[in-house]
């Protein structure tokens, strides 16, 4: 019976795992019925095409997921930063058919390496300026904006072989709190809440979207318990008639980990309505992590559910129904797959370097070559927006100082914009969050007074209050990105008298 309910747990288990190589328990599980893996940034090299492969032996039905979205969060170009456009940019173009492209060639992407579902796109209408976690992941602040390219991503993602899923239901923009770190609580009117966030992920649905991944965060009018584990809140999805695949949020972040814990976690969620658990990146705990601490996991997620299972609090039913369901879309993606072309260019998106630049915004120049303070803060747990290669790409081979604005004084950070207005090139302030960091602002203000003709520039959201300097508004942190406004500091590119309206850059 143990072996039996360990299997039946297995089919409902998505964990992460250490290495580029497979590890000997992550295989055993596989062939014990587990229903795949997810990639993080630690599993991605040259070989892993083939870490694929000999995962699907294992178990030929095998979901293999990666975040993979785009602009500032990318695991595939984890090292040199993303060729693809990001959503906020999509969203400025407000080009359906570029975004649709973006998605299809991230499929094609994905699916290069053997995997076959991409967690993204991000449906979150980013409300709150100060959000952490999502802001340039999301379209944008609208509603509609949003759902439009959402439904545009999704179509293209599937189209070109991949299951799409849209996250975080019900909606993780209006939130200046990490679930990485802690359990945001969204005290929204309902009314609104349900206007603007779920808009997005209802378009999604009706738009065929394969999976959609639940959101840790409270909404006390919907109860106490975070939407990862509320049966009401996941129940939303199938009165709306979705069928698909209901995935958790890694369960090993803290608004889970630190709560209720794994095991308990794991068991809840299916409860409450979940089909598939994604158990998370083994390296989130920081310093905390164990050598092990993949099997670690897994194994707190396996034995919760064989647990509940024995006890009665969680039915067997509601565990093969959602097993079910995981199976139904392993092979919908094996069909999927078998249809499917790759159509698109193998090197980057149709348009994705014109894409971006349209999305690029702001000050223009001539410089030589350009100095760069790079005062953005630190990499979080989902996002490295803090990478080395975007101040790298930006400065080319000019002088690049790095300090976190946050953990250095006032005349730390004054000595370091010495050094770089000291060194040859444009002085250049690289900013993620002016609007929501006095910090970063009050650097950028001093810069002005001891170098008027410095400039800053954004990845982060598109700056609401005037700043000081001329500024390039970028929108992600990513080598596109950060290629397109050296290019446009630098006077590299500029409006042709024949360019179409659509291929035109924004001076404003």
């Amino acid at each position: 019976m143990s072996d039996e309910l360990e299997r039946l747990a297995n089919g409902v288990l998505w964990p992460g795992f250490y290495g580029t190589e497979a590890p000997g328990w992550l295989l055993d599980a596989l062939r014990g019925g587990l229903a795949g893996v997810v990639y993080f940034g630690q599993n991605v090299g040259e070989g892993l095409a083939a870490l694929s492969a000999q995962i699907l032996t294992a178990n030929p039905d095998a979901l293999i997921g990666i975040d993979e979205e785009g602009g500032s969060v990318t695991r595939l170009e984890s090292v040199s930063g993303s060729t693809l456009a990001g959503a906020a940019q999509l969203g400025l173009v407000d080009d359906l058919a570029a975004t649709e492209a973006t998605g299809a060639e991230l499929a094609r992407r994905v699916r290069a390496i053997g995997g076959n579902v991409v967690l993204g796109p991000v449906a979150d209408v980013n409300t709150d300026p100060r959000n952490p976690v999502i802001g340039v992941r999301s379209f944008g602040g609208d509603e509609r904006l949003v759902s439009r390219h959402v439904v545009a991503e999704v179509e293209g993602l599937q189209r070109a072989g991949v299951a799409a899923c849209v996250k975080h239901f019900p909606g993780h923009g209006d939130t200046h709190v990490d679930s990485h770190h802690a359990l945001p609580e969204i005290s929204l009117d309902i009314a609104e809440f349900d206007r603007v966030h779920l808009e997005p992920f209802r378009a999604a649905v009706a738009a065929g979207v394969d999976t959609i991944m639940t959101a840790h965060i409270v909404v006390p009018a919907w109860g106490s318990e975070p939407a990862t584990l509320n049966p009401r809140i996941l129940g939303m999805l199938r009165e709306w008639g979705f069928e698909g695949v209901i995935i958790t949020d890694a369960l090993d972040m803290a608004a889970i980990r630190e709560t209720v814990g794994i095991g308990v976690g794991a068991a809840r969620a299916l409860a409450a309505g979940a089909d598939l658990l994604c158990i998370g990146n083994p390296t989130n705990p920081g310093r905390e992590v164990h050598p092990d601490q993949d099997l670690r996991d897994y194994l707190s997620a396996r034995d919760g559910i064989v647990d509940a299972l024995r006890d009665g609090s969680l039915p067997r039913a509601r565990v093969e129904e959602a097993a079910r369901r995981v199976a139904a879309l392993a092979q919908t993606l094996r069909a999927r797959a078998a249809d499917s072309h790759d159509d698109a260019a193998p090197d980057a998106a149709p348009g994705a370097d014109s894409i971006v630049r349209r999305a690029v915004r702001g000050a223009r120049g001539d410089a030589a070559e350009l100095a760069v303070l790079d005062a953005r803060r630190r990499s979080s747990l989902a996002i490295d927006s803090a990478a080395a290669y975007v101040a790298a790409t930006l400065a080319g081979d000019g002088h690049v100082a790095r300090l976190d604005v946050a953990r250095t004084s006032v005349q730390e950070q004054d000595a370091a914009l010495d050094e770089v207005i000291a060194a040859e090139g444009r002085t250049v302030v690289l900013v993620d969050r002016p609007d929501a960091d006095d910090d970063q602002r009050a650097l950028i203000e001093r810069a002005a007074e001891r170098d008027p003709g410095a400039v800053v520039v954004n990845v982060g959201l598109p700056s609401q209050r005037p700043l000081v300097l001329p500024t390039v508004e970028v929108g992600a942190a990513s080598r596109v990105g950060a290629q397109a406004a050296r290019d446009r500091l630098r006077g590299a590119y500029a409006r042709s008298a024949g360019s179409s309206p659509g291929d035109a850059e924004h001076d404003d």
